[in-house]
């Protein structure tokens, strides 16, 4: 069965790319979400078996996002990797101390993307 992951970021191109690459290259299942809210809803709908969450997005930025996620029953252990453009080192680490799986810094490599999930995950990689 293949991993359902939640992409959240409000930038259209990133969405479309990393989409593509995580189901393309690393067979995933991907739902999108452009907002927080709408991340909120989508887990409301069907928890997805991890998130890829843009940290700086208008309104609900990640942070945010994520301390609303983890106040979902099951979603309390919910693996969240975190994407972002800021790329220090003591951010970085502000970031894994919240609890997340991973830091992806953007601009990612699209072919690598599947690879640094399903590595960040504990999964076999198909990338």
């Amino acid at each position: 069965m293949k991993a359902r992951i939640l992409l959240v970021d409000d930038e259209d191109d990133i969405r479309t790319i990393a989409q593509m690459c995580l189901q393309d290259l690393g067979g995933f299942e991907t739902v999108v979400a452009s907002s927080g809210p709408e991340a909120l809803e989508e887990v409301g709908r069907r928890c997805p078996d991890a998130i890829l969450l843009d940290m700086m997005m208008p309104g609900m930025d990640g942070m945010e996002t994520l301390a609303r996620l983890r106040e979902i029953t099951g979603c309390e252990d919910l693996p969240i990797i975190f994407m972002t453009a800021r790329s220090q080192r003591r951010e970085i680490e502000e970031y894994l101390s919240t609890g997340a799986v991973g830091v992806i810094t953007k601009p990612f490599d699209p072919m690598a993307l599947a690879g640094q999930v399903s590595d960040l995950l504990g999964l076999p990689g198909e990338a």
